[in-house]
């Protein structure tokens, strides 16, 4: 039985790997493929890493509810503790045999996230937060065994990864693909589009400046830990229109710092003006 005294933080922790564990054993396979509106589609493996962290956090918060990617919301309605679980952020990296993924879960209560982790299954590490620390769990076993460390925002990449998968529910006055091709963000930035929100996390650890996405986000599976994760790594955390996230015209903008934060938010803000 598992321990009833265990943090939430590494309840998220371990659910995020045992999800990594099986995106990991399954890479390279032959794997059936189900279909999604709008094209997408999820893979045998994304609803195996889904069962996996399922496993884990109903064997160790039975009470609380689950909303899953592939399986929808489980338990109780009217619970007051929530996870979100995104088994295979990537999927369309990982079928076509690109280990550019990440296993993502976060527990909110209320309408605070107090505990999440996002695992990257390929190169042994689990970022995670309790809600006030964010930290980086790299080495050991699929990173069960490894060493904690600060997470450190940092904008000295000038990397600013930009999410072009649809929706896009502020176009026409907002398109992430304008602002890829804006003077004023070539003169400062460098764009990555890893298409994967295991770049979110990457800035809270000072991989990346920024991350830029149009959508509306709140209680979202893919992108509850990784704003959450930036949140308590102290970076700037609001939506495309500066507000606090989930508010306003939705969208996200994390950065490293304020001042990274401020330019991106003055040129979006520009783009917008001019629509």
């Amino acid at each position: 039985m598992d321990d009833p005294m265990e943090e939430d933080a590494q309840v998220a922790v371990r659910a995020a790997l045992a999800g990594a564990s099986v995106v990991r054993e399954m890479y390279g396979t032959s794997l059936d493929r189900f279909g999604k509106p709008g094209g997408d589609f999820a893979t045998s493996a994304d609803l195996a890493a889904e069962k996996a962290i399922m496993d884990v956090l109903r064997a160790a918060r039975p009470d609380d509810a689950v909303t899953g990617e592939e399986s929808g919301r489980t338990g109780p309605a009217d619970a007051g503790r929530r996870w979100l679980v995104d088994p295979l952020c990537g999927t369309l990296n990982y079928a076509v045999r690109s280990m550019l993924v990440a296993v993502n879960v976060a527990l909110r209560a209320g309408s605070e996230t107090i505990a999440a982790a996002s695992a990257d299954p390929f190169n042994d590490e689990v970022f995670w937060t309790d809600g006030t620390r964010a930290r980086l769990r790299a080495g050991g076993t699929g990173g069960t065994g490894g060493t904690d460390a600060p997470l450190v925002p940092s904008p000295a990449s000038n990397l600013v990864d930009v999410n072009l998968d649809p929706p896009f529910p502020n176009a026409p006055a907002f398109r992430a693909a304008d602002l890829l091709a804006d003077a004023g963000f070539a003169g400062r930035f460098r764009p990555r589009v890893v298409s994967t929100t295991l770049a979110v996390a990457w800035v809270a650890a000072g991989r990346r400046a920024a991350y830029v996405t149009d959508g509306h986000l709140r209680d979202s599976v893919h992108f509850a830990a990784g704003i959450a994760l930036c949140q308590a790594a102290g970076c700037v955390v609001t939506g495309l229109d500066g507000g606090p996230p989930h508010t306003g015209s939705g969208g996200l903008i994390a950065a490293a710092d304020p001042e990274t934060h401020s330019t991106l938010l003055g040129l979006i803000s520009t783009l917008s003006n001019t629509r």
